[in-house]
């Protein structure tokens, strides 16, 4: 019992490392002391039951460790998190330790790597419920010169590359031979080396754009929402004016405009044109991307979407949105295709407004799944709000519409001065790997700055900081293996796990008619 009770303690800090600022390559070993623990119990219905126990004991303190900060924001937010995430986390373990102990080694480590990443891939790719913080090749944020090859598999690979580790690394401490060591020698350093390559070999590309982010450090409690509006424009204003004359894009947090706008004609809104105005005499040749709140409203007769609200005789939907001022394209308005549960998405709204209307419930946002690329003077930019950031298909998206350039507005002070928007920032970093796009953050207050498509942190403006950044930000066009086809190795490990629990039956069947030994 004690000793099971370390196995856990030790498994979570490993796990937990790479969320609170320490490397991620303990998760390489992190899940071998789970794999001790399931290795010691039989296959009565007992010892499973007893095993599950273990594994979400594990998986709620991982969560409990590396997503507290979510608490200050929403009290629910981390309770909900946990209990889903553990649940997907624990239909894998739980699965691979079951036929673990009624098949053969192959086909139990093959189910476990496959169901892993299908799940996660699940949790990734659902439009409510979908807070994929915890994916394992998240845990690389910090090491980006480790996992240099996301620009081919994406995040899941990173995924892929722990649990194979792991199970390398439980089979040659339980086996203790010199094949066994070997293996898990090469399953660790191999993709170390192979990114390590590409780090070193990486070129940045001839064409660049300068830009400027701005960090208001404007406090989201007592500031931001309150009947201050004014003093916020000075604020923006002030900020404008220390933008280099030559820049060709400005970059404003998410929802930095104290206006609301009409979601057909941004440009009318007056907070709009004062930035314009500002643009001509600080940097005339600039276009701004700026986050803003819109709202559509339907005509009557006209088509509603399913979030749509309704009041004073008609319906509306509310939108977060950036907004371009001064650009080139027609299209200037992007809404945010990613909603934060529970805070700007209601779930299951399609399933629950066939009983109950649910337009008016608080928080409920309207949402859009394309993404829509701004342009000036020929440079194509991506607008991408905040938790879009933790998604790297989204970045593909803006990727696979054009965008050369990254730009990435936010607002991250709901939670403090804690990991959660030093992690936010850093994810970026995984995403410009994935896309091989540069990136522009500009965050209310948090980490505002630029990182290279290497992943490379170029300068950066940190917690509770005011002021301006400016660099040159290279334009790439070409596709990565990752943009052109997403997240295939989630929907092949779907695949391998219908594959896997199908031979495993045909296998268990063969044993009961006694065609197998």
């Amino acid at each position: 019992m004690r000793q099971k009770l370390l196995y856990i303690l030790l498994s979570t800090v490993l796990l937990s490392v790479g969320w609170l600022g320490g490397s991620g390559l303990t998760l390489l070993v992190a899940l071998v002391p789970l794999l001790c623990i399931s290795a010691s119990y039989g296959a009565s219905a007992k010892d499973w039951w007893r095993m599950a126990g273990w594994a979400a004991l594990t998986f709620v303190l991982w969560n409990a460790a590396t997503i507290w900060w979510v608490w200050i924001a929403t009290p629910a937010g981390p309770i909900t998190a946990t209990i889903f995430s553990t649940f997907w986390n624990l239909v894998a373990f739980m699965l691979f330790h079951y036929v673990s102990k009624r098949a053969t080694k192959s086909v139990a480590y093959t189910i476990l790597v496959a169901s892993w990443i299908a799940t996660e891939y699940c949790y990734i790719s659902a439009e409510v419920l979908s807070f994929p913080w915890l994916t394992l090749g998240n845990g690389f944020s910090g090491d980006t010169w480790a996992v240099q090859w996301y620009e081919w598999t994406g995040v899941l690979g990173g995924s892929l590359w722990v649990l194979v580790s792991n199970i390398a690394i439980f089979e040659a401490w339980k086996n203790r031979s010199r094949a066994a060591f070997v293996k898990a020698s090469l399953a660790v350093v191999l993709p170390l080396i192979t990114s390590l390559a590409l780090y070193l070999f990486w070129q940045p590309a001839e064409q660049s754009v300068k830009i400027a982010v701005l960090q208001p450090n404007v406090d989201c409690y007592e500031e931001k929402f309150s009947d201050n509006a004014r003093w916020q424009m000075q604020n923006i204003a002030s900020l404008i004016s220390e933008v280099p004359a030559d820049s060709r894009i400005v970059v404003l947090p998410e929802t930095a405009l104290p206006e609301r706008l009409d979601d057909d004609d941004v440009q009318r809104g007056v907070t709009v044109n004062a930035i314009a105005n500002q643009l001509r005499e600080a940097a005339p040749d600039a276009m701004a991307v700026v986050g803003a709140t819109t709202i559509k409203r339907y005509a009557q007769g006209q088509p509603t979407s399913s979030t749509a609200r309704r009041g004073n005789g008609f319906y509306y939907d509310f939108f977060n949105s950036a907004i371009a001022i001064n650009g080139d394209s027609e299209a200037d308005v992007h809404h945010k295709m990613r909603l934060v549960i529970g805070v700007e998405a209601m779930p299951f709204t399609n399933f629950l407004n066939k009983f109950v209307d649910l337009g008016g419930i608080t928080g409920q946002l309207g949402r859009n799944s394309q993404a829509t690329v701004f342009e000036r003077d020929g440079v194509k930019a991506g607008p991408a709000i905040c938790y879009e950031g933790i998604y790297g298909d989204c970045f593909a998206r803006f990727a696979r519409e054009g965008a050369e350039v990254m730009l990435v507005m936010s607002n991250d002070g709901w939670w403090g001065d804690t990991p959660g928007h030093r992690r936010l920032f850093d994810y970026c970093r995984l995403r410009a790997i994935e896309t091989r796009r540069a990136i522009a953050r500009s965050a209310n207050t948090g980490v505002s700055g630029f990182i290279n498509s290497r992943g490379d942190v170029i300068q950066r403006l940190d917690w509770d900081e005011r002021g301006v950044l400016n660099s040159e930000v290279e334009q790439r066009g070409e596709q990565t293996i990752y943009v052109r086809y997403g997240d295939w190795i989630g929907r092949l490990s779907w695949l391998l796990t219908l594959l896997g629990v199908l031979y495993y039956s045909a296998y268990r069947t063969r044993r009961k008619n006694h065609l197998v030994d």
